[in-house]
Parts: C-alpha cells; sequence; structure tokens
C-alpha cells in the first residue's frame, strides 16, 4: 500500500513551502535575483539548503512560482484601480498609475520582475506576465471603443504597446532606485495621447 501523507503532515509541508516562497519574494525586493539564490533563501527561511530542493529543483523553478504569486497580486491590484468610480478612459489610465506606482515603491522587486537577467524559465513567466497586463489593458480599451470613448483602434495592439512603453520607462528609475515626481504623471499623460483620448479633460 503506497504511503498517504496524514493531514497534519501535508499542512506542515504546505506551510513550509508557503515558507520558502515569502523568504524569495523578501530576497528579491531586497537584493534582485542575483541575490535571490537557494542558500540564501534557506538561510531567511531558517531551514537548510537541502530542504529547499525538496519543493523545488533550482532556483528557477523557485522562482518562477514567486513570479506566478506577484503576478496574480499585481494583476489582482490594477483590477481594483480599474473598477473604481471613473469612466472608461479613466480606468485605462488607473491601471498605467497603479501599475507604476506599486513597482516604484518596491523598485528592486520590480526590476527583477521586469528587466533583470533571468534564466530561461524564469524569462518565460515574465513573457506571461507581460501578456496577463496586456489582456487587462485590451478588455477596457475595447469597452472604451465600443462606447465611442476612443476612436477604432486595435485594442491589442494598443495594449501590447502600452504595457511595453510603461515597462521601459520604468526600467531606468527600477534600475537606479529613484524616479522623479513627473515619471507616473508623464506616463498618463503619453498613454492618453497613445490612445486618441483628451489628455486636458483626463489630467
Amino acid at each position: 500500500m503506497p504511503y498517504r501523507r496524514t493531514p497534519r503532515v501535508q499542512a506542515r509541508l504546505d506551510a513550509q513551502r508557503e515558507a520558502l516562497v515569502a523568504a524569495a519574494v523578501a530576497l528579491l525586493a531586497e537584493q534582485g535575483y542575483a541575490g535571490c539564490s537557494v542558500a540564501a533563501v534557506a538561510s531567511r527561511a531558517g531551514v537548510s539548503t537541502g530542504s529547499v530542493y525538496r519543493y523545488f529543483p533550482g532556483k528557477a523553478e523557485l522562482v518562477v512560482e514567486v513570479f506566478r504569486n506577484l503576478v496574480g497580486r499585481e494583476v489582482q491590484a490594477v483590477e481594483d484601480a480599474a473598477a473604481s468610480p471613473g469612466d472608461l478612459i479613466d480606468r485605462v489610465v488607473a491601471i498605467v498609475e497603479t501599475f507604476a506606482n506599486r513597482a516604484l515603491k518596491s523598485p528592486t522587486l520590480a526590476y527583477a520582475l521586469l528587466a533583470e537577467p533571468v534564466d530561461p524559465p524564469v524569462e518565460a513567466e515574465r513573457l506571461v506576465f507581460r501578456r496577463v497586463f496586456q489582456e487587462a489593458f485590451a478588455t477596457h480599451v475595447t469597452e472604451a471603443i465600443k462606447a465611442g470613448a476612443l476612436p477604432p483602434q486595435d485594442a491589442k495592439i494598443t495594449a501590447a504597446a502600452l504595457v511595453g512603453a510603461v515597462a521601459e520607462v520604468l526600467v531606468g528609475p527600477l534600475s537606479a532606485g529613484v524616479a522623479s515626481a513627473d515619471t507616473v504623471p508623464s506616463l498618463v499623460r503619453f498613454t492618453l495621447r497613445a490612445l486618441g483620448a483628451d489628455d486636458a479633460a483626463h489630467s
């Protein structure tokens, strides 16, 4: 008969896995991907290095799970912002503002998510991260086009261009750890112009 874990044992294993993920998030926020080694994660979580390999084949696989957790959190934050009161264009602007402001509050972590050199499995997850945000943009752009608030355009191409532009603008400030006070307002103005919206009416 194969061994079956008891609920107590499974709960302990799940808790340890969550502790490892939390430790990796903390290290990414402090030191970026380069500083998030398996040994460092184990030390932060208070376990042996071998314990990490019980759950993850290596650093890349651990960080992939971290990325997935963080992406879910960030997507929820921008969707919550887009659901706040305002017209359809304001909802698209809210995505830009929320994404940029959250990134700038945790620059080392955001840089790891967006641009820091990483291993191939993590890079693949980064592409998923960008696609998820593109879909969030595209949904609200499509609604605004249908309502006549924006001129006709390919919402998917607009969304992809916006995500790329926002990420590119943020890379410099995130890598430096500092941004000018006009970074986010400038991104908002650019977004409105790119959408074909009246930026004076949404400033």
